[in-house]
């Protein structure tokens, strides 16, 4: 994602917006309603065979990697292995690609080959490692792996030179976000190429190009594009899907509709102008229909792999935005809370379901 690249810009830049994109209500009502068309025609269509490879993909995947499981509750029910873990000791020692981080590295090896250094980096603050532990840290610094390499290759012993590579490799692979990558690795796996979908370490790349897939179908022009952008909630799902939040502040109290109106207008444009920046897409695996509940698998996700059982609406199976948990009343967290601590409340926000859910990016 490399977010923090641009953070300075898109604070900037996002005060200086509008909520939403001053558009004709007339016109965004007329578009959405064609859009919509297209999405129900779809959605009524049973799951294509790309779309259960892909869900099969991600489950095959989670199951690998050892993930985490949330419920329909949003509560953490399995904590599973992470990206830090040194090792998976489910799997055969011998293996070294069975290790988590290693796991991460095959996502960006996917997008980027063995060209990956360049895209990922090691993060440390000035005289933090041996600063005293009431001193404050200096700047925060910043190194790609190759620019590490020369450094590296000055360690005269072979084994030692190895250790200090591998440490390098993990300390980069858990500094820099890699659920885009997730993403792009499951859907190249299951055979999709480049002329269908925008493989990226940013999920708003694939985001923005589905709404501008929508809108090119209603002309005429969308091309081999492998996904539409979809309200959500009124569209029923299906296996091998996505489905995206955000994480903008300013967006923090604005409905679906109004941000999916926002990108909607920036579609069109140059990728520096587009203000939805913090997101992340999970693919839908499983559709458990007589439960009204449907199975998303995300990478990255408390720095693991993730499947998250998530509520339907009865009957038509379409997403509910009712995904919050109410931790079993007010009395349910007693832990008390620091004088000082100006966070959130820690009893109010329960459910690791509760995102800002806004799209859903529907197989064409």
């Amino acid at each position: 994602m490399r977010a923090l690249v641009h953070a300075t810009i898109v604070t900037v830049f996002l005060a200086a917006r509008p909520l939403c994109a001053q558009a004709d209500p007339a016109d965004a009502a007329a578009f959405w309603k064609s859009v919509q068309a297209n999405c129900d025609a779809a959605a009524a269509r049973p799951a294509s065979e790309l779309g259960r490879k892909i869900a099969q993909t991600a489950i095959n995947e989670f199951v690998l990697f050892g993930g985490h499981e949330i419920d329909a509750n949003g509560r953490l029910i399995r904590f599973g292995l992470t990206a830090a873990e040194p090792e998976n000791d489910r799997a055969d020692p011998a293996s070294v690609n069975q290790r988590s981080w290693r796991r991460v590295m095959a996502y960006w090896q996917a997008l980027y080959g063995n060209n990956v250094g360049p895209m990922l980096e090691v993060r440390a603050h000035g005289d933090a490692a041996d600063s005293a532990p009431e001193k404050q840290a200096g700047a925060l610094l910043r190194a790609t792996p190759a620019e590490l390499r020369q450094a590296i290759d000055a360690v005269s012993d072979p084994g030692l030179r190895e250790i200090v590579r591998e440490a390098v490799l993990r300390a980069a692979v858990l500094d820099t976000p890699w659920s885009a990558a997730f993403i792009s690795y499951l859907i190249k796996k299951s055979g999709v190429t480049a002329n269908r979908f925008q493989f990226s370490n940013a999920h708003r790349t694939y985001i923005y190009d589905a709404f501008a897939a929508s809108a090119a179908e209603l002309a005429g022009g969308a091309g081999e594009r492998l996904y539409r952008a979809c309200p959500l909630g009124a569209t029923r799902p299906r296996v091998g899907d996505l489905i995206c939040n955000h994480r903008e502040p300013e967006l923090a109290d604005a409905g679906g509709q109004a941000v999916r109106e926002r990108i909607r207008a920036e579609a069109g444009s140059k990728a520096n102008t587009w203000s939805v920046r913090r997101s992340h897409c999970e693919v839908i695996a499983f559709i458990d229909a007589p439960a009204s509940k449907m199975y998303s698998v995300g990478g990255n996700v408390m720095h693991g792999v993730a499947a998250r059982r998530l509520n339907l609406r009865q009957p038509d199976l379409k997403f509910s935005h009712v995904q919050t948990s109410g931790c079993d009343g007010s009395s349910h967290w007693t832990l008390p809370q620091s004088v000082t601590s100006e966070g959130p409340d820690l009893a109010d926000r329960c459910s690791l379901n509760d995102r800002n859910w806004f799209v859903l990016l529907q197989l064409r």
